[in-house]
């Protein structure tokens, strides 16, 4: 149960009933925000976790050249594997998180079972019961991009993190280190990240999110091979798909019925509508 806005002083009841009822419970205020941040709280949180992960292995596993060293060698009529990349094992290495929200928590959940050395988790507004509940204790953004040997990005876009990966914390990775982002494209200025793909300053970068969608044929990352490129589908399941249409009907039976629907876009025209 997601609540994206709220008048009472706190939602400590609502959480404890749902609570006892085994259901999860998320409060967010966002009533003067966005409408992209009020439908990126309700939405498929596993898909785009699950992104982030599959992005994070095929940079590991360097899985799009591993196809073209294939493709080459079947044309060959022999192996060469000449052009593969220095590849480590991803036990005992240290992923980072930045932003731990409803995303950033799936991928930690999810993760931390892999072998990690250690995980390193950057948000400063994450409620302390939160930490706890998780496990965790939150690093310093610096920490996180000089010692994690993969970094995924899951805040919400704002003036603070607009650009939080630049020059200079692109500056602060290994050379083996990899960068993945499932967020919002502005997180990332990817002039800077290109230069630091094009220089090996750091290993790879998985990206399914751009600045302009579809992104241009200019874009500084599509002709690199250490940049593995999604077409912002972390969104997208079938299940996903499934969940959208279902409440669609339902909100269509709770129209015939003479009730609100529970996800109005025009709630003023809705309500005039019940007065007349």
């Amino acid at each position: 149960v997601v609540v994206t806005d709220f008048i009472e002083p706190d939602m400590d009841w609502e959480a404890e009933e749902m609570e006892k009822r085994g259901v999860d419970f998320v409060a967010h205020q966002l009533k003067f925000r966005p409408e992209e941040e009020v439908i990126e709280a309700v939405g498929c949180m596993d898909e785009v976790a699950e992104q982030a992960i599959a992005l994070i292995f095929a940079c590991a596993r360097q899985i799009p050249q591993s196809r073209k060293i294939l493709d080459d060698s079947v044309a060959r009529g022999q192996w060469d594997f000449s052009p593969l990349a220095k590849c480590y094992r991803m036990a005992g290495k240290t992923l980072g998180i930045v932003g731990c929200g409803r995303i950033g928590s799936k991928v930690y959940q999810k993760m931390r079972h892999f072998g990690f050395h250690d995980i390193l988790v950057c948000d400063p507004y994450l409620p302390q019961e939160r930490l706890d509940e998780l496990g965790i204790v939150v690093a310093p953004r610096e920490k996180v991009f000089r010692e994690a040997d993969y970094i995924t990005i899951h805040t919400p876009l704002t003036d603070e993190t607009r650009h939080i990966v630049n020059r200079d914390t692109l500056a602060m990775m290994k050379p083996t280190a990899y960068l993945v982002n499932t967020s919002r494209g502005p997180m990332v200025d990817h002039e800077a990240l290109a230069e630091a793909l094009r220089e090996r300053r750091i290993a790879g970068a998985g990206i399914d999110v751009y600045d302009n969608e579809p992104p241009e044929n200019t874009y500084p990352l599509l002709k690199l091979d250490n940049a593995i490129l999604t077409p912002h589908l972390s969104w997208y399941s079938e299940d996903a798909a499934w969940d959208i249409r279902r409440k669609i009907v339902e909100d269509i039976d709770l129209a015939l019925a003479g009730r609100p629907p529970r996800f109005c876009v025009n709630k003023a025209a809705t309500v005039g509508r019940a007065e007349q």
